[in-house]
């Protein structure tokens, strides 16, 4: 990825309090810019991991705005919402991930659309962004995780040639729930797999990546990723939120007619037809 636009953090000063010298708290990264470093080690490793990019506030803000939906009533022509089977409980259904949201909540499009997320991420890209595609993944205790891929093979090339993905914890995400694993600088090889395959683990040295609620991490499309299930007693909920250069087209309303046609979400789909997810 070639990164044409950095932005650097403004240094906190020291002030004189009582005749006292009292250093400025670090700010969140939510009200800051990539500083340089930043902006090499995303360039470097085809990710970047941002720590406390959101206040403890701000995530249970955003934890309230995701139960929301959780307990929404499933409608179809609202927000998408997908189940799986759970792995520790044969027989029991649990939510998955909901798509396609942030349209029908003004919290969310607001934070997704016009905040520090879209901020970094034109910083990251190069140039001003838009959304391309929003996603809670849920993963309730006994929900599994998926297989390594690149985003980029699940068919994204008709697109846009690249794209940037913010990863926003809003719980702990430890390695027995199932967090994140990532091949730090295989985005440089391009597509190294086949459109719609999972990826042979072997010799992808993926690697975790646990983060606390309000870490951020950004990644490539072309960045090698996967996830294990989720064996713990709490839930591992995250937002996946995908951004693309504005100059490539908003292409969001096609993504997701186009899978919409394919792989719909549960309270939309043909009784009759089987339903498979590949990456």
């Amino acid at each position: 990825m070639s990164v044409r636009r950095v932005r650097d953090e403004a240094t906190g000063g020291m002030e004189p309090i009582n005749d006292m010298v009292k250093e400025s708290p670090a700010p969140n990264g939510v009200d800051r810019h990539p500083t340089i470093t930043e902006c090499a080690q995303m360039e470097r490793d085809g990710y970047l991991v941002v720590r406390n990019f959101f206040g403890v506030n701000q995530i249970a803000e955003l934890l309230r705005w995701t139960t929301e939906f959780e307990t929404a009533p499933e409608v179809a022509g609202r927000h998408w919402v997908y189940h799986e089977d759970s792995l520790t409980e044969p027989g029991r259904r649990v939510i998955q991930r909901i798509e396609y949201f942030c349209q029908f909540h003004e919290g969310f499009d607001r934070l997704i659309r016009q905040g520090g997320l879209e901020r970094w991420s034109a910083a990251l890209l190069g140039g001003p962004v838009v959304l391309f595609k929003d996603k809670i993944n849920f993963k309730m205790p006994g929900g599994g995780g998926f297989k390594a891929h690149q985003d980029q093979q699940a068919g994204w090339g008709r697109y846009a040639p690249i794209f940037l993905t913010a990863l926003v914890t809003l719980d702990a995400a430890t390695e027995e729930n199932g967090c994140l694993e990532i091949a730090a600088g295989r985005h440089r090889e391009g597509l190294i797999g086949e459109e719609w395959r999972p990826l042979d683990e072997n010799g992808l040295s993926l690697q975790p990546v646990p983060t606390a609620p309000g870490d951020v991490i950004f990644f490539d499309s072309f960045a090698p990723h996967a996830s294990r299930p989720n064996f713990s007693d709490a839930p591992r909920r995250i937002l996946y939120l995908t951004y693309n250069l504005a100059s490539h087209g908003d292409s969001r309303v096609r993504y997701y007619a186009d899978k919409h046609a394919s792989f719909p979400p549960d309270i939309e789909r043909d009784p009759g037809k089987t339903y498979v997810f590949r990456v």
